[in-house]
Order: C-alpha cells, then structure tokens, then sequence
C-alpha cells in the first residue's frame, strides 16, 4: 500500500464509522427502546448490533477505497462513490427514524430503499472492481435480517 493510500483506507474507515456512531447517537437510547419491544423469533441480544455495525461499516469502507484506488474511469469511479454515500445516508437516517421517532412502519419503507441501493452499488461496484462486491455480501445479508427484524417489530408492537 502506498503511502498517501494509507491514508485514504484510514479516512474511508473512519468517516463511514463515524455515520455509524453519530447515527447512533441521534437516534437516541436505542438499547432501551430495544429492549422495550416485542420481537420476532431469531431476534439478537443488544450487544450484538454494534459488534455487527462496526465491523459492517469497517467492511464497507475498505469497499469504497478499493473503488476509489480501482484502475477504472474517474468519472465511473465517482458515480459509484456517489451511491456509496447515498447509501450511506439512507444507512444514516433507518436508525433514526426507527429509535428516535419509532416510526417502524416508515423505518420498513427506509429500509427497503436501502436495500435497493446497495443492490444497485454492489452492480456499480462489479462494473469496476469485483472484490468490492465481496466487501458488501455481509451488509446485504444483514440488512436482509433487518428487514425481517423491522417487519417483525412492526406487526409485533
């Protein structure tokens, strides 16, 4: 890894980290809110979410910089980033909207969406560098369970 590349990685991680954490922290006592719910089958314990985030957020980041550092077009490059960070503030927003405002019906439309875009970043992201893709398989199959976990919660409560 190159030098000014090193750099880039540490910035990827630490900015899409960051949305997590400040994600969390507007959305509020979520830990509470959790556990004051009713939920489906297969639902985690609390302490599993932040372990899964982190290391979710830690992956998606190493995606982009693999986009950014790709030998592919600018222009290409940026578009794809570009959903990456739509994405990323749609990511933003579910916590939110779910903890916060526990809008969980909503929280059901904001995860959809989210999934779509990731759909759609993962296809970008193949156009330019397959292994970027492989980054983003887990987040998929977690917000898959998300989905689940939201609807559940939503019907439930």
């Amino acid at each position: 890894m190159k030098k000014g590349t090193k750099v880039d990685f540490f910035l990827w991680i630490v900015a899409t980290e960051l949305v997590g954490l400040t994600s969390g922290w507007f959305a509020g006592n979520i830990g509470a809110v959790y556990q004051g719910l009713k939920k489906p089958p297969f639902s985690p314990p609390n302490w599993i979410f932040p372990v899964m985030w982190g290391i979710l957020y830690a992956m998606m980041a190493i995606s982009a910089y693999l986009i950014q550092n790709a030998n592919a077009p600018r222009k290409k490059k940026n578009q794809a980033l570009i959903l990456y960070m739509l994405q990323l503030l749609v990511n933003f927003s579910w916590s939110i909207i779910f903890f916060r405002f526990q809008l969980r019906g909503v929280a059901i439309g904001v995860i959809f969406l989210l999934v779509i875009l990731v759909i759609a970043m993962m296809i970008m992201f193949r156009g330019i560098r397959k292994s970027a893709v492989y980054w983003n398989i887990p987040y998929l199959l977690w917000l898959l369970f998300a989905s689940y976990l939201n609807i559940g919660t939503f019907l439930l409560n």
